[in-house]
């Protein structure tokens, strides 16, 4: 699947998250070319602040392989990954994390910070932004619009 693709349904999964009042993020890990994790926000529902989509989605990647290492992963998310959510894609020795909309405010993967290319960390994580950004602000916008 190409990128565009994976966005997709990462966004099918953001929609999830605000059909339960968590801010509309979803991710998607795939790994030799399979979906092997799909996951929402999910702060709301359980009360976690980790309920992060990327960190439930990497949680749920670790499990599907059966390692905490997913080298051959790609992490596809509609919004930059936070500095947590970025030190976790490093920690997780994700190949590539791909996302859709850039965070001015919280994004450490290119906007505030960029964690997935620090050279004194032990890995680096190749990055692809931009992709279906307009489509993946959007969501965003509009969850918060109806929020006021």
């Amino acid at each position: 699947m190409t990128d565009d693709e994976l966005m997709g349904l990462a966004l099918a999964e953001a929609a999830k998250a605000a059909e339960h009042g968590d801010v509309p993020v979803g991710a998607v890990v795939v790994s030799g070319g399979t979906v092997i994790a799909q996951r929402h926000n999910e702060r709301e529902l359980t009360g976690d602040p980790t309920a992060h989509a990327e960190v439930l989605a990497l949680r749920d990647a670790a499990e599907a392989t059966g390692s905490w290492r997913l080298e051959d992963c790609t992490l596809v998310v509609t919004l930059e990954p936070c500095l947590m959510c970025g030190g976790a894609a490093v920690n997780s020795r994700l190949q590539r994390v791909v996302y859709g909309a850039a965070d001015m405010k919280a994004g450490a993967c290119l906007s505030l910070y960029n964690v997935c290319d620090d050279p004194r960390l032990n890995h680096k994580v190749e990055l692809t932004a931009g992709v279906r950004a307009e489509e993946c602000a959007a969501l965003l916008t509009d969850f918060f619009a109806a929020q006021r």
